[in-house]
């Protein structure tokens, strides 16, 4: 009676296999998960504006919108950080309103596995910007949240 089975050698070659393949897919993987996470915070950052816009409604302006009763900082109209319905946060969020309190821009800075990413910024004129080399300038070739510039 002659036992099958797979050789030492055959073994070794598919363990080499699925490290190759792993090597290849992983790197895919993580810049997917990172683009996931901006993109959630992209959608926290337009629930944002809209609270901001309820919350001029209500008072004719958009200062006090932040954490206690102060015109920048952490939203108190809204969720703090991105993603707004998961346990592994990404972004913080903030406020930052003109002195007159007639305009506004919203920051979606990266922590945890997404720091170094890059900030997002929405303004209260729809400008969006994608801050890439975290210069901090939002300068016009990243006057948008894709990797591409339309």
């Amino acid at each position: 009676m002659k036992q099958r089975g797979f050789t030492l050698i055959e073994l070794m070659i598919a363990v080499a296999i699925v490290a190759i393949l792993a090597a290849v897919a992983w790197p895919s993987y993580q810049a997917q998960v990172r683009a996931t996470n901006r993109a959630d915070a992209q959608g926290a950052l337009l629930g944002l504006a809209q609270a901001m816009e309820r919350h001029f409604t209500q008072n004719g302006s958009y200062k006090g919108a932040a954490a206690g009763n102060k015109d920048d900082g952490a939203p108190a109209i809204f969720p703090t950080q991105s993603p707004l319905d998961s346990g592994n946060k990404t972004y913080n969020l903030k406020i930052d309103v003109s002195d007159a309190g007639d305009t506004y821009t919203l920051l979606a800075e990266p922590i945890g596995s997404q720091a170094g990413t890059g900030n997002l910024s929405l303004k209260s004129s729809g400008e969006k910007a994608w801050d890439r080399n975290l210069n901090n300038k939002f300068d016009a070739g990243e006057l948008c949240w894709d990797k591409v510039c339309n």
